[in-house]
């Protein structure tokens, strides 16, 4: 319950935290920054992490020279193209038996989920879920559980890793530090949240209508 309370306060104030861990390890922000990002797309058990609202709080600090845009910009790509690729290979391998332990906490309910977007939009999941919480992480987990063609996947993992980073970092460089903005980051940041879900609310009650 504690580590939830912590990831909350961290994400609503991501710019304070953010700003603390700049201050306190300088340079190496980027490994922890690198750290995070190949943690929320490459393990499956860790999609609580943030990973849209870090990449605009990282573009927002890149602004004030606090980080290099060039350098995060390829960092984050790097970190988010190798998760994936970590996670679709955990799932190739490891995919069944981890789903079944019972010791593991993975909801199997976002693997469902996500086995639906995958009917659906096939391969482009990869890039679709780039920018979508939870389904960013167990897409290539199930990518992998399904043996999907590697060359494929890696494609599609490359083109949406420089998409999710691109864009996503980008908007915090060029929009989050507006005065506006910056006077109302942590409402910004749940906007930023709330708007990556709306495709999942869209997709749970386009099927509760259908029922």
């Amino acid at each position: 319950m504690e580590i939830v309370k912590f990831m909350i306060d961290f994400i609503l104030h991501i710019d304070v935290h953010l700003g603390q861990i700049i201050a306190t390890y300088g340079v190496a922000t980027y490994f922890i920054l690198f750290l995070i990002i190949f943690m929320e797309t490459g393990l499956v058990f860790t999609p609580f992490l943030p990973g849209d609202s870090l990449l605009f709080a990282a573009g927002a600090f890149a602004v004030l020279n606090s980080l290099n845009i060039f350098v995060l910009l390829v960092v984050l790509t790097v970190a988010a193209i190798l998760g994936d690729t970590v996670n679709y290979w955990i799932g190739h391998f490891f995919g069944k038996k981890i789903v079944a332990h019972p010791r593991i906490p993975i909801d199997e309910e976002h693997i469902k989920e996500t086995q639906k977007f995958f009917n659906k939009y096939g391969g482009k999941t990869i890039i679709i879920g780039r920018f979508m919480p939870f389904v960013r992480t167990f897409a290539p987990f199930v990518a992998g559980i399904s043996k999907m063609n590697y060359g494929t996947f890696i494609t599609y993992n490359i083109v949406g890793g420089i998409l999710w980073v691109g864009v996503a970092t980008l908007a915090g460089y060029f929009f989050g530090n507006i005065e506006i903005v910056k006077k109302n980051f942590s409402l910004v940041i749940i906007a930023v949240v709330l708007l990556s879900l709306v495709p999942i609310i869209y997709e749970v009650l386009r099927k509760k209508f259908k029922k």
